[in-house]
Order: C-alpha cells, then structure tokens, then sequence
C-alpha cells in the first residue's frame, strides 16, 4: 500500500499541477506588420526615460536582443506579389520583422516582438505567435473577406475607367478586371490556410505544445491600411464625410469572416490604428482612421474588438527631420525638371553642380545633430513609422496589453 502511494505522488510531482493549453496569438497585415524597424535603431528607445526600460526588457544583459522562454513563431511572408511565400520558425526574438527571405532574418523588427514579450511575461502557458503579412497589399483586393463578394468597380471607377484615356486608367481593362479577380481575397486565404495548417501540427513550431492539453486561439491583431488610405480611385471623394466608409464595412467583414474560418465565434480582435504622420495628421489621414475605429464601435463587436490608435506612438522629432529631408528630395526634382524660380531652371547645372547644391541646401535645412538623431533613431520611410524600433516597440506592447484585457474578460 505504502509502495502504491509513494508511486503516486511521484506522478504528480513529475506531472504539471496548473498545465494550460497553448496560447495562440494570430497577427496579420501589410508591410507595417512585417516590421521595417532596424535593430540598430533600439539604443533610440533608451534615451528617453520612460522607454528606456522597455529597453531593458528587449535586451539580455549581453547586450543582445532577448530570446523568449516560452513564445514562440511562425512567420509566413514573401515578395510583394506573394511569390516566392515562405516560413520562418523559431523561438521569438528581434529579427522576425521584414524578410527578402522569409526563413532568414533581415535585422528587422515589426510590433511582434514586443507584443511576445509582452505575452511571454504575463502568461505561465507556452506562447505560440501565427504572423502573415506582404507589403503593398489592400483590403479592399488581396486581403478581401469572402463575405464581401467579389472585386467590383464603384461608380467613379466605371466613368474613370471607361472614359478617355487618363493618369491612372487601365489600358487594357479586360485584363485589368481579370488580374484583380485572380488577386481578390488571395492573401486572405493564404493568412487562413497558414493557420490552419500550423494548427494542424503545433508541435512542429512550438516544442513546448503539449497534445492533451490542446491550444486556444487567444486573439488576433490587425494592422493594415496605408494601402487603402492612398486609393483615390477605390475611395474618392476625397474630403467629404464618409469616404472610407467602405473600408470600415470591409473590416466588419473580416472580422466576421476570420472568426468563423477559424472557429472561434469571440475572439479577441485587436485593430491597430493607422498612426503614420504622428498626432498632427492631414484630414484624409484622420478620416481614415476614424473609419478604422469604426468597427471596434458596433454592439455586436463590444468588449472583444479594440482598436489601438497607434499615433501616439509615432516619433515628432524624427518626423520632423523626415519633411525636411522631404524638402531636399523635392529640391533634387525641382534641380533636374528645369522648375521655373529654381537655381537650375535654365538646366545649365553639370550634375556635380547639382549635388553640390544639394548638399549645400540639405546642410542649411538639417543640423548635423538632427542628422546624428536621424540615423540613431529611423531606418526607413514615413509610411513605415520611420522604421523606428521605439514606435514599433511600443505598438506591439500596446495591442498584447489590449488583447490581455479582453482575454480576461
């Protein structure tokens, strides 16, 4: 008797007492998803303090990006046209943001990474993170939900398309219409056909998964939209009330439509908030953003959508120093177009008269400081936050720390 009891308790000192399923975290989008932050632009994140220990968390104490206990990835991308699709796998760290490669890292780090972190200290159970995402993709083509039908031309397309040949029209319209019908929903299947076919075999991605206990999908975060935002022709009007009311009816689609390919009727649906050009955004910007908002608003959607303005994240000063290097680069067009009021608009400037001016001018326009702060803290363009790790940083902690609220919920 005494032999049978001793064997028991060593089965449960050897069995996990609190075993949880997996917890599986899905993200999605475009290239702002992908992550276009370099990892040497992390030192920008300490010198501010109230980041500095965001910092300090991204880093071991070798000073090397940190590596997660217990989180996971599966990263699916590729090129813009969604050849060339790969996977890469691996214990979360910093370098699973933009890939030429998808099994290779780039030095790059999208809001996954923080956005781990984040899960890998709050939660005891294993993390798995389910990232898809191609640059240059719309919702309202590629990433289309199946509930919203087919790619069709609105009214202003049709007058556009079919009139007189134009900037911006279709010169073969039947080849046109056929290539948007090939592309209509295509990265929307690829993101739900590579979840499933993960969750088919967790145990190939995260060693930690553990079959009687299952896994549960925990959420899911959207960021997208520049795409949208720029079409003039898919959402014109521009100015007026309502003109990306498409896109928040699509968005209310894919939220429907993910939760039911997926099976999962409630789940935490986090939507980041378009936050290019910072808290002093253009009136489309802001139009577009309170479209993206809107979903998050509905009854039907209250308590288990949230949308995440990712604006204040966005870096002022670098952003700063971006329209004046906008202003030197406007300069470089003005120098070789022969731009009437322009020091070369009689084009009699050699091209190493040109440069030299432009070296003069952009020296005049940006301080030496400005330039040192630039390259410290930016590695890429406007539309991809500047490539700035600390706004990247701080999106990816800001939509874990949403879905944790609505998990516990």
């Amino acid at each position: 008797m005494k032999s049978t009891i001793a064997l028991f308790s060593l089965l449960l000192c050897a069995a996990p007492l609190h075993a949880k399923p997996l917890k599986v975290f899905i993200m999605a989008g475009q290239s702002n998803m992908e992550g276009h932050a370099k990892i040497e632009t992390f030192d920008y994140i300490g010198d501010d303090p109230a980041t500095a220990p965001l910092l300090k968390q991204m880093r071991g104490a070798d000073g090397t990006p940190t590596v997660c206990d217990h989180t996971w990835i599966s990263y699916y991308t590729g090129k813009y046209d969604g050849s060339a699709n790969g996977e890469g796998t691996g214990k979360l760290t910093a370098g699973f943001g933009a890939r030429d490669d998808a099994t290779k890292s780039n030095g790059k780090i999208g809001p996954e990474f923080t956005f781990g972190l984040t899960m890998d200290a709050a939660l005891k159970e294993p993390v798995l993170i389910i990232k898809t995402a191609w640059g240059g993709r719309s919702l309202n083509t590629e990433f289309r939900p199946p509930s919203a039908g087919p790619y069709e031309l609105n009214d202003y397309q049709k007058k556009l398309y079919y009139g007189p040949p134009g900037h911006g029209v279709p010169k073969d319209m039947n080849l046109w219409l056929a290539e948007k019908k090939q592309e209509t929903g295509r990265f929307y299947r690829y993101m739900v056909e590579h979840v499933k076919r993960v969750l088919a075999d967790p145990k190939r991605v995260c060693p930690a998964y553990d079959a009687a206990q299952g896994y549960e999908i925990a959420g899911f975060v959207w960021l997208q939209g520049f795409n949208d935002m720029v079409d003039g022709h898919t959402y014109p009007d521009r100015g007026k009330p309502g003109r990306f009311a498409v896109y928040s009816d699509l968005l209310s689609k894919f939220i429907r439509d993910v939760r039911k390919d997926l099976g999962v009727p409630q789940m935490p649906f986090v939507i980041g908030v378009m936050g290019v050009e910072g808290l002093k955004a253009k009136p489309d910007t802001l139009a577009f953003r309170e479209a993206m908002t809107a979903p998050s608003l509905l009854p039907e959607f209250q308590g288990n959508v949230v949308a995440v303005p990712t604006a204040p994240f966005w870096a002022e000063e670098l952003g700063a120093i971006d329209d004046k290097r906008a202003q030197v680069r406007q300069m470089g067009y003005y120098l070789n177009s022969k731009q009437k009021d322009h020091a070369n608009a009689d084009g009699h400037m050699t091209e190493a008269q040109k440069r030299e001016y432009l070296k003069e001018y952009e020296a005049k326009l940006i301080s030496p400081a400005e330039e040192a702060l630039w390259k410290r803290g930016a590695s890429n363009a406007g539309y991809h936050y500047l490539g700035c790790a600390k706004t990247f940083a701080l999106m990816g902690k800001a939509f874990a720390e949403a879905n944790l609220v609505m998990t516990k919920k």
